[in-house]
């Protein structure tokens, strides 16, 4: 290790008034704050905040209403599923899946590895994704009260929230580049 390197790392340790090779101190508590809402409420959330990102929520009462709504969407394109093999999924138009939990402040969809493959809500130019409205929580601390250590019950957890957008240095919003630049969340009640 060079000189320079040394000193820095020295002085940082003094900062943090560790000596070489201490462990590190445990973490400061979790700080997480449940914020109860009432269902009728996160489903107005979600759909607002979606709704804003150019996303579109539809709910439904029940699984029937829900083949109805994506069989419009789809409308004869090609679409897949998580029992697509994996070229099907490239060759498709539309991607539908299932997904874990909704939060409704930010109109975010969640997926545990352990769901659908991520290739049928990311490869497609249009994702549909069916969501349990009784899965639908208000915020990300309520997820992590729920899944306290994520990494110990999945290998990922993807946050989806909206279409994929990305923008040029000068600011010019362009949707679908890395990923589906259409997402429907189809809610069952």
């Amino acid at each position: 290790m060079s000189a320079a390197r040394q000193a820095i790392l020295g002085r940082v340790r003094s900062a943090l008034k560790r000596a070489p090779g201490a462990p590190p101190p445990p973490p400061p508590p979790v700080r997480l704050h449940a914020f109860p809402t009432s269902l009728e409420e996160r489903i107005e959330q979600f759909s607002t905040a979606l709704g804003k990102l150019n996303g579109v929520t539809k709910v439904v009462s029940s699984e029937s209403e829900a083949q109805l709504y994506i069989d419009g969407v789809v409308a004869g394109r090609t679409f897949c599923t998580a029992a697509s093999t994996r070229d099907e999924i490239v060759r498709a138009d539309v991607g539908v899946s299932g997904v874990d939990y909704g939060l409704a402040d930010t109109g975010t969809l969640v997926t545990l590895s352990a769901s659908d493959p991520r290739l049928v809500s990311l490869l497609p130019p249009t994702h549909i994704a069916v969501l349990d409205a009784s899965r639908l929580l208000s915020t990300l601390d309520e997820l992590l009260q729920l899944l306290p250590q994520p990494a110990l019950q999945t290998a990922s957890m993807v946050l989806i929230t909206g279409p994929s957008r990305t923008a040029d240095i000068e600011q010019i919003l362009v949707r679908g580049v890395h990923g589906p630049g259409e997402l429907h969340v189809v809610m069952i009640r």
